[in-house]
């Protein structure tokens, strides 16, 4: 079955041979275009999606319109994983980023997975245990941090984990973010009006940290926007 290279430490790439098998086993494989919707927020959680390829973002909507981003993965993630194991009506839309391709598992089979292999259920209580600790870091960061300071941290977590090596015409190694959020989703992120947004990737092009372009980022000075971020 073709893939693009798992995320280290995502669900699948944690699985054994042996387990992944028989996960593939219990599925089958769907794809999706750029834009594609494959879970919507409120419905029932009728099946579970494992990335094969492809990277997604999970969101929610603002009573007063527009998305909050809550979090982009990518190969190897684990998507639904929460509503299939309490039953209850599905806490995010999911969207694709790009063309994705999934093993989907009905909720049903997913939990008959897991409940023939106890060492799966201790990755998903691992993984989700990490989630809530991300979460409790970000409120805390809300209230630390100004929207530039919360924009820093966001371009570190997309540049070390969606980030290529980039050399520019003057020889310097920089960090190329190969995903492509937009302004709007960009500050659904950090809790910020776009205004709020295009404004800190001033400040931080104007440091040289930064170079934005048409659907591109890079970071010319992580460790600065290292720094920025603490």
């Amino acid at each position: 079955m073709g893939m693009s290279a798992l995320e280290p430490g995502s669900f699948l790439a944690d699985l054994t041979p042996a387990e992944r098998e028989d996960l593939e086993s219990r599925g089958r494989v769907r794809e999706f275009a750029r834009g594609d919707t494959l879970f919507t927020e409120g419905e029932q959680p009728g099946w579970v999606a494992v990335l094969l390829r492809g990277r997604v973002k999970a969101f929610s909507y603002h009573e007063q319109g527009g998305e909050a981003l809550l979090a982009v993965r990518g190969a190897g993630a684990v998507l639904g994983e929460v509503a299939a194991i309490d039953g209850l009506p599905r806490s995010a839309s999911v969207q694709a980023l790009e063309p994705v391709q999934a093993i989907a598992v009905s909720a049903d089979e997913f939990m008959a997975f897991l409940q023939a292999h106890g060492r799966v259920s201790i990755i998903i209580m691992r993984m989700l245990c990490q989630r809530w600790r991300d979460a409790d870091r970000k409120r805390v960061e809300f209230g630390m941090f100004d929207a530039t300071g919360r924009v820093a941290q966001r371009l570190v977590e997309l540049a070390e984990r969606f980030g290529v090596p980039h050399r520019t015409g003057t020889g310097e190694e920089s960090v190329r973010i190969t995903l492509n959020l937009s302004q709007e989703e960009l500050a659904g992120w950090v809790g910020a009006s776009r205004e709020a947004v295009s404004k800190a990737l001033r400040t931080l092009r104007r440091h040289g940290w930064i170079e934005t372009g048409r659907r591109r980022l890079i970071v010319h000075d992580l460790q600065a926007l290292r720094r920025h971020a603490r």
